[in-house]
């Protein structure tokens, strides 16, 4: 295959770091585009002796100029942490339409395919279960978690419109998704249960633990995301990645304590927080048509490998 030159905005958070990686194993020349706002500057060492890539410190929400040409966009620059995305809700919105119009004019410029990560948070707290690519959603416009849904939302709107005047665009609904490289003090269900059992901390479950979720392994998720920016005609989508799986908050503690059995950790309960969705779980037929993608790691083995990443950061005291 052809190697390509790729720009990947958000290149030292979770999904991009891992997406940097794969992307540089396949002979790739990638630029990785971060302002650290919500990821560690160390990411960036562990490509320093990759002579394909190079990083740029940068803020999507201003324009990004480059000299080299650039065959493809990953644009993954945004909080998608709920605590760290509430943090400051204004630069979450700034970074979900600014940054995207900004990269889409980039994209524009450069003749790129260009591949947005929306995200399953677009169907809110859904009326409709499983939720399909066609379901409008449920979202409170003026919520805590609005910034982030909201904003993700008008970033689909303007890749559609840019689709129409003929950017190659295309756009995924990303459900959550668990693997290495994810920060310690990221906030969401995987990380804190793994490292507050891994420091013997209780496991603080919100509300019953019967909400529901669908934990898609790292792996996967790229996987389907290569194969649609493969794609060799213009595909808007949305298409769903995430793996119909789905589990309770509560199964997924158990597994958790189970997996790590010298843990001391017990389970505790707090109160839900406004607007966290009650289920969750998407409807993959559409990926397994177009993409002939659907995922392949079960949550057990996909939980070990992602314990034994957090173990060597806590024994290595990087927390």
């Amino acid at each position: 295959m052809k190697k390509k030159s790729i720009l990947v905005t958000g290149g030292t958070g979770f999904i991009g770091t891992n997406l940097v990686k794969k992307l540089l194993s396949l002979g790739n020349k990638v630029i990785a585009v971060d302002c650290f706002y919500s990821s560690a500057r160390n990411k960036t060492r562990l490509f320093k002796n990759q002579k394909n890539f190079h990083f740029i410190e940068h803020d999507v929400r201003k324009r990004l100029i480059l000299n080299q040409k650039i065959d493809e966009i990953y644009n993954l620059a945004c909080p998608a942490s709920p605590p760290i995305y509430q943090k400051d809700p204004i630069f979450t919105i700034e970074t979900s339409v600014l940054g995207v119009k900004n990269m889409l004019d980039l994209a524009a410029k450069h003749k790129a395919k260009f591949l947005q990560s929306s995200t399953s948070e677009i169907y809110g707290n859904p009326l409709e279960h499983p939720q399909k690519e066609s379901y409008w959603g449920n979202v409170n416009p003026i919520g805590p978690r609005s910034c982030y849904d909201e904003g993700k939302r008008m970033a689909e709107t303007l890749c559609y419109e840019y689709f129409k005047k003929g950017v190659d665009v295309r756009v995924i609904r990303i459900f959550n998704t668990y693997g290495p490289h994810m920060d310690t003090n990221d906030g969401r269900v995987v990380s804190n249960f793994i490292v507050q059992a891994l420091k013997n901390k209780d496991l603080a479950v919100y509300g019953d633990g019967s909400q529901t979720r669908s934990f898609c392994y790292i792996d996967d998720l790229i996987e389907g995301m290569r194969r649609f920016m493969d794609i060799p005609k213009r595909y808007f989508g949305p298409i769903n990645l995430g793996n119909p799986q789905e589990f309770t908050v509560l199964e997924l503690a158990d597994l958790v304590l189970k997996l790590i059995p010298k843990s001391k950790s017990k389970i505790i309960f707090k109160p839900l927080p406004k607007d966290d969705p009650i289920k969750r779980k998407p409807d993959i037929n559409l990926s397994k048509e177009v993409l002939g993608w659907e995922p392949t790691t079960d949550l057990k083995t996909g939980l070990k490998k992602t314990i034994e990443y957090f173990k060597k950061i806590i024994d290595n005291k990087n927390l």
